[in-house]
């Protein structure tokens, strides 16, 4: 295992790199704005801070401005990863009490109850804001103004909420219909289902004060006040010590070759690059044996020996964008707010995150202002001397790792384009039970009940399995289990 992607040797030029431009996201709005930023001559960075905010607007059943989550930008003209951390922080610097008890909430996930809290003590510390203003100081090109404004105006006007969205929406009404919740998810009195309009009041004028004053509003201007008086004074520990501390981290880079990829489909070696996420994704990648030289069945049986070790069914908001531009940059953004604290600034229409209602994200002896642990690992994959050949992320929380290992084996082992390859059905595994998706191959189900394991069969293509978003060699693609869309320049 080696750490970044730069070889000072290569013979490989960026000119020839043939990846196209594009986006790929879980909204059609939010590839729309992607695209548009790239087609006025902005980096795959200007791209991807505007998408992400647009995100906010058009996914925030998903994610939002108080959420956090993790870039990974990859430079053509240098052949070099960066993995940004802007996730939410624990908080607490500067207080002496103890955080008011949080709100247990129960939703249904695959059948299973999960229990969850969430309430002003559920808040943590916020990255997005920061998380854009970095990537667009270290590789934008157009004005700040301009990236932002594309948000601004879909906040203004609203957006279309997909019908899987609002799938997911029904699932998570204890979290979202809470106070302000209720007028933005059920403003009529029953909660928007797939079709109808998306409207947060007053969340352009959020992001119009992200636009003016910058990324610091959100961490010592207006909007930090009236985040620390609406969770410390419900009861919760965001204090203004742990907004005016917080900064993005670089993480370090780990990369790992994905065995036999390549040699089916391209002729080549592919490297994939990552941050190291709770679920060991790159470990995992390094530990397949050569797929390519496997029977399907074979195969399906390593990479279930490769995932059993980690697993369980938790829901997780989350959301992932993928952009290449022009050049061949990469940036590839995976964000969430939790499942959302059903705590509002009200006139600004911003949900806070509930990340401190999910404990397991807290590690032992997590201190205030560190960061908390997180599944979420997008990723770029190289050919082994430099160029850029996919830039993939997922959503799905402790399915991501799942989600993405399917995706690498289905596109660089197979050769599928990134539509093929996603809307291949999945499996997960969780200890020596394999959740397969509907219309998984059953002669690779027979094969993983005669290795040991169980089958539950499930009879949906669903939001369970993740949101991969892709975009590779022959084009760009969203999940559909998730309402996502992929389109190139």
């Amino acid at each position: 295992m080696v750490h970044g992607c730069y070889r000072e040797n290569s013979s490989w030029n960026r000119t020839e790199s043939k990846i196209p431009a594009g986006v790929a996201a879980g909204h059609p709005a939010t590839v729309e704005v992607g695209l548009r930023v790239l087609e006025a001559g902005g980096s795959a960075a200007d791209a991807g801070v505007a998408a992400m905010l647009a995100s906010c607007v058009a996914e925030s059943v998903m994610t939002g401005l108080a959420g956090g989550g993790f870039a990974t930008y990859y430079d053509a003209e240098t052949a070099t990863t960066t993995c940004l951390d802007f996730f939410c922080a624990v908080p607490g610097l500067g207080s002496t009490r103890a955080a008011a008890p949080m709100d247990p909430i129960a939703v249904s996930f695959g059948g299973v109850p999960q229990r969850y809290e969430i309430g002003p003590s559920s808040v943590a510390v916020p990255g997005v804001p920061a998380g854009c203003g970095v990537l667009h100081r270290r590789w934008g090109r157009l004005p700040w103004q301009r990236v932002v404004a594309p948000a601004i105006s879909l906040a203004h006007s609203g957006t279309l909420l997909p019908q899987a969205h609002a799938t997911t929406l029904a699932t998570l009404g204890p979290a979202m219909l809470p106070g302000f919740g209720a007028c933005v998810y059920a403003p009529r009195g029953r909660l928007l289902t797939g079709g109808d309009l998306l409207y947060h009041p007053g969340l352009d004028a959020a992001l119009s004060i992200l636009s003016e004053e910058g990324p610091a509003s959100f961490y010592t201007g207006g909007i930090a006040r009236r985040t620390v008086e609406t969770v410390y004074g419900g009861g919760g520990n965001l204090t203004y010590a742990d907004l005016s501390a917080y900064r993005v981290l670089v993480a370090p880079v780990l990369s790992a070759s994905l065995g036999g990829a390549g040699s089916a489909a391209f002729g080549g070696g592919f490297v994939a690059h990552a941050r190291g996420d709770l679920n060991g994704f790159i470990a995992t990648l390094a530990s397949l044996p050569d797929v390519a030289d496997l029977s399907r069945p074979l195969r399906a049986v390593a990479m279930a020996e490769a995932l059993r070790s980690y697993g369980t069914q938790r829901l997780g908001d989350t959301t992932n964008i993928s952009i290449v531009d022009p050049d061949g940059n990469a940036c590839v953004i995976t964000l969430t707010l939790g499942l959302g604290s059903g705590v509002w600034l009200e006139d600004l229409g911003i949900h806070l995150n509930s990340m401190l209602g999910e404990g397991e994200l807290i590690r032992p002896g997590t201190e205030p202002g560190d960061r908390m642990a997180s599944c979420m690992c997008p990723t770029v994959v190289t050919e082994e001397d430099g160029p850029l050949v996919l830039a993939v992320g997922s959503a799905g929380a402790t399915r991501i790792r799942t989600a993405l290992l399917h995706t690498l084996v289905n596109v660089l082992v197979d050769g599928d384009d990134p539509e093929t390859a996603i809307r291949r059905p999945r499996f997960h595994v969780v200890g020596d039970l394999v959740h397969a998706e509907r219309d998984y191959p059953e002669d690779e189900l027979e094969a993983l009940s005669a290795a040991g394991y169980k089958i539950q069969r499930w009879d949906t293509f669903d939001h369970y399995f993740g949101g991969v978003s892709a975009v590779g060699l022959v084009g760009a693609a969203g999940d559909p289990r998730r309402g996502g869309i992929g389109r190139t320049l």
